[in-house]
């Protein structure tokens, strides 16, 4: 069965800084933004107001940071509830958030890697599906980079394949972050990619990192997408079909036009691959 998909197109992540450009001069090359909802949650005043202008013009998805899906810690289902709120007011189509955990007893400002274990699987696909209950919809989880994997006893895909299914969530596939895990634990990129489950792909990240040695990578998003990530993204669109991709661009913040030639290029790919599909579901009918 073909996925379907609540946004389409190339995305761009939302920042305050370029919201009044957005606002006066709305690009067209881009389907959807993204926001971080702690962000935003409960501001007022003029970044408010321009935020229900863009949100009542444009589609948007949340991308959260601190639900810490994989805690210890019990769910905070007040700042659940807000986040609800949130997505209600502005017709947020897909919230997302990491396969990660940042609370222990405490904040601890950072994505931490979740154990690789089956135990780790029952709690956090249970912790999900709480999530679920309380929004009234399903959730996407992204696939998270990591550079260190305490208590594993299955690989990275086995584990995330299993969380999925087992709490029936979303797949928020960001390309970079198999990029980056790839070279840092030593595996295959894109038998990594053809093992994802399609028909859960909600949409897709991409961005750039930072190479600390040969053979560690660090995903800050703080620079211009690499070749080997682009090539992996068209890569993931032949075997998936197309599916809306967002560029996230979170440090090293260049002006807005360097910004939408990155957006152009996640377009082009699409429009190409389409094409591509085209023609061969014409081929087929001939």
């Amino acid at each position: 069965m073909p996925n379907t998909y609540s946004v389409s197109g190339a995305g761009l992540g939302l920042r305050r800084a370029f919201i009044g450009p957005l606002i006066e001069n709305p690009p067209n090359n881009i389907g959807f933004y993204e926001v971080v909802p702690e962000n935003w949650i409960n501001l007022g005043g003029k970044y408010g107001k321009q935020l229900r202008q863009l949100t009542e013009q444009f589609p948007f998805v949340a991308h959260g940071l601190s639900l810490s899906i994989g805690s210890p810690d019990p769910l905070d289902t007040g700042f659940i509830r807000d986040i609800g709120k949130f997505l209600k007011q502005h017709q947020i189509k897909i919230y997302s958030e990491h396969l990660t955990y940042c609370s222990d007893g405490g904040h601890m400002y950072d994505l931490m890697p979740i154990p690789f274990t089956e135990e780790a699987i029952d709690h956090v696909a249970q912790r999900i599906i709480q999530v679920q209950d309380i929004l009234g919809e399903q959730i996407a989880i992204e696939n998270a980079s990591y550079y260190a994997a305490p208590g594993k006893e299955m690989e990275e895909i086995d584990f995330l394949n299993a969380v999925l299914q087992k709490a029936d969530c979303k797949l928020l596939i960001d390309i970079n972050n198999i990029y980056v895990n790839s070279v840092n634990h030593q595996y295959d990129a894109v038998e990594f990619l053809k093992k994802l489950p399609g028909d859960r792909i909600s949409y897709a990240h991409i961005a750039g990192h930072y190479n600390e040695a040969d053979d560690i990578i660090i995903d800050t998003h703080g620079a211009d997408v690499i070749d080997p990530v682009w090539s992996l993204l068209d890569i993931a669109y032949q075997y998936f079909g197309v599916f809306p991709t967002l560029l996230e661009r979170d440090f090293n913040i260049p002006p807005l036009a360097d910004l939408l030639h990155e957006v152009n290029t996640i377009e082009r790919a699409q429009i190409r691959h389409q094409i591509a599909n085209k023609k061969e579901l014409y081929r087929g009918h001939t």
